[in-house]
């Protein structure tokens, strides 16, 4: 399941992203798969086949992966780890229905399981269905990222002040469980207000200093400050704690590039691609790398295997069409921004992003109602540069 990182909002508005090209996937294949014997040697190992899986993903070959975890999991029913990553797959290969029945059929076997609780909400909120993904996504805490989803949810539910005050309520009764000072924390990054988040965050770490949760969400509210030598030092503590901790790995890259140590930031994305090559984020990350070293081109590749892996992920759309835009290549940046509104929940980015394009092709009443719809959300610099567009557009 994606999980949407903090680096991709933080940049959505001023550098672009994308997907991975082939030439640079290889330079990280080091175990070759042939697809036909894949899994020969797991059968009685879950995570091996969940490895196995990955290294096709990374030669991409993600039908063969999903055919071999199908063929696993139909052996193994009762093993819920390659169960859940099938879901996974199915998700980002657009099988919702697929990937919401697979991810049923485990909380039939574990009702409890939070992480696929987290998963079947967002297949509900890509769905629209708000109250069941607002379920599900609260079933799934303490101890996942849904809270981002949950803020979001709430946003366009229009109850999310009501929500916030609820939390902070909690935040302020239980200053002691790191839990709930985390979730409060991450409702505040959620909204762009990092300096409140990392109040929260600290607290947490005052009770459980290898909380992870903590330790990346410190990670990045100072990232949103712009104090990249702390946002640094909180991911490499975050990764000390679990060197397998994909969230830590990636967003160490993002503070990278944001400091412009691009070498170290290749390094950090490397590692976080060899964690989970099936995550988009990294390659939205690796779309920032190349577009920071000029080669645009390059990024636009990039930007089109993040959207082939992972059709939900906006930032891949927002960067895509950013590309184009800043070429003048508006017909084709059009293109893709009505792709991501109709892959993606509303987006106030993507809103502005396309009335932009209407307006360099001079249709005024189009670029219009993009900018009133971009007023009209909950995205706080989308509202301001849709704010800024209209009385240009109207002189």
């Amino acid at each position: 399941m994606v999980r949407r990182s903090l680096l991709a909002l933080l940049v959505a508005l001023a550098l672009g992203f994308g997907a991975w090209p082939s030439a640079a996937r290889a330079q990280l294949t080091t175990l070759q798969v042939n697809p036909d014997t894949v899994l020969d040697g797991f059968a009685n190992d879950p995570q091996g086949a969940i490895r196995a899986a990955r290294q096709l993903i990374a030669q991409g070959h993600m039908d063969q992966a999903i055919r071999a975890l199908e063929r696993y999991v139909t052996i193994h029913p009762g093993n819920l780890d390659p169960r859940r990553f099938l879901g996974d797959l199915y998700f980002r290969t657009g099988q919702l229905k697929r990937a919401a029945f697979t991810y049923r059929e485990i909380l039939r076997f574990n009702p409890g399981d939070k992480e696929t609780h987290n998963r079947l909400g967002t297949v509900y909120a890509v769905e629209n269905r708000i109250d069941d993904a607002i379920a599900q996504f609260n079933a799934a805490l303490p101890g996942t990222d849904s809270v981002y989803d949950l803020v979001e949810l709430h946003q366009r539910k229009g109850d999310f002040d009501s929500y916030r005050a609820q939390m902070d309520r909690l935040g302020s009764d239980f200053p002691n469980d790191p839990g709930i000072q985390s979730e409060v924390g991450q409702i505040y990054n959620a909204i762009h207000q990092p300096y409140e988040a990392s109040m929260y965050f600290k607290r947490a770490l005052d009770t459980d200093p290898n909380s992870l949760t903590a330790l990346n969400g410190l990670g990045l509210s100072y990232l949103d400050m712009h104090d990249y030598v702390q946002a640094q030092t909180q991911f490499l503590t975050c990764l000390r704690v679990d060197p397998t901790a994909y969230p830590c790995e990636d967003d160490l890259g993002a503070a990278l590039l944001e400091a412009k140590e691009y070498t170290r930031a290749k390094q950090a994305l490397d590692r976080a691609h060899t964690l989970a090559p099936e995550r988009a984020e990294t390659y939205v990350n690796y779309g920032y790398l190349a577009d920071a070293r000029g080669d645009w081109e390059r990024a636009t590749a990039y930007y089109a295997q993040a959207i082939a892996i992972d059709p939900y992920v906006r930032e891949a759309y927002i960067d895509l069409g950013l590309a184009y835009e800043e070429h003048k290549l508006y017909p084709l940046a059009e293109a893709a921004l009505l792709k991501g509104l109709a892959a993606v929940t509303d987006d106030g980015r993507l809103h502005v992003l396309l009335g932009n394009a209407y307006a360099a092709q001079g249709e005024r009443a189009k670029a219009l109602a993009q900018y009133r719809l971009a007023l009209a959300g909950t995205d706080p610099d989308a509202q301001r540069i849709a704010r800024e567009s209209l009385p240009r557009s109207k002189s």
